[in-house]
């Protein structure tokens, strides 16, 4: 990682792969989604309510995802003093606060039809509302921190870390905790969803991993811009 860690060289990486990373994602994503929609059957017992799976579940990874990204850049930055670390954790957490609130949105519009409820306190429910609510306060501590120099995006980065201990929690609630939110569906060893049914997920998966790529990445290149800008206009105000 340290290769980039020159802002010029990872701007010239950066620049030709946000339009690829943004348009193949789209691509993928539509041609995933109307698969989901119109060429896979209706589950036997949640009828075409399944087909939420499509978004539900890229939501869900791409939230836990971004937050994960937000612990590595915070351990980088403490540990190495990667100068784009701390830009890099900005740049996750709007994109990721997004799908974490499509993530929850999409369930519970899942569940009002399968659960019969809008909402249930459950394991996975109840987390990954705090991992929205963490996300929301790291975007806020960040802009209260932003002038504030190295002591302030270590304090961020401390967070960063801190909250990382809730994504091992989302992803092992339906194991721990026995409520109404279904068990593991996709594992490493196999899947209980019908192959008829799953095939377009890996798609979307795919496109929305994308275009969450692309997105950081047009963050990423606007906040160096951002401070190259404030770092000249410094140099012109003390010339």
């Amino acid at each position: 990682m340290h290769a980039f860690a020159n802002p010029t060289r990872f701007l010239g990486i950066a620049r030709p792969v946000t339009p690829w990373a943004l348009w193949g994602g789209v691509l993928l994503s539509l041609v995933g989604l109307a698969s989901g929609l119109w060429l896979t059957p209706a589950d036997y017992l949640q009828k075409d309510s399944v087909r939420i799976l499509y978004v539900h579940v890229p939501a869900a990874w791409l939230g836990m995802a971004g937050w994960t990204g937000i612990a590595v850049a915070s351990l980088m930055h403490l540990v190495w003093r990667h100068p784009l670390a701390a830009v890099a954790g900005r740049a996750l957490a709007v994109p990721g606060a997004v799908f974490a609130a499509l993530c929850l949105a999409t369930g519970s519009i899942w569940g009002r039809p399968t659960w019969g409820t809008w909402w249930e306190w459950d394991g996975r429910l109840t987390s990954m509302l705090v991992l929205f609510f963490l996300y929301l306060g790291y975007i806020a501590l960040a802009q209260a921190y932003a002038d504030r120099g190295a002591g302030g995006q270590r304090i961020v980065a401390i967070f960063g870390i801190v909250g990382a201990v809730n994504v091992p929690v989302i992803r092992y609630s339906v194991v721990w905790w026995r409520t109404l939110h279904q068990g593991q569906s996709i594992g490493l060893t196999g899947t209980t969803i019908d192959g008829a049914i799953l095939w377009p997920l890996p798609i979307v998966v795919v496109g929305f991993t994308l275009i969450f790529t692309a997105v950081v990445l047009m963050r990423m290149r606007a906040m160096l811009a951002d401070a190259k800008v404030e770092a000249r206009l410094r140099r012109m105000a003390r010339a």
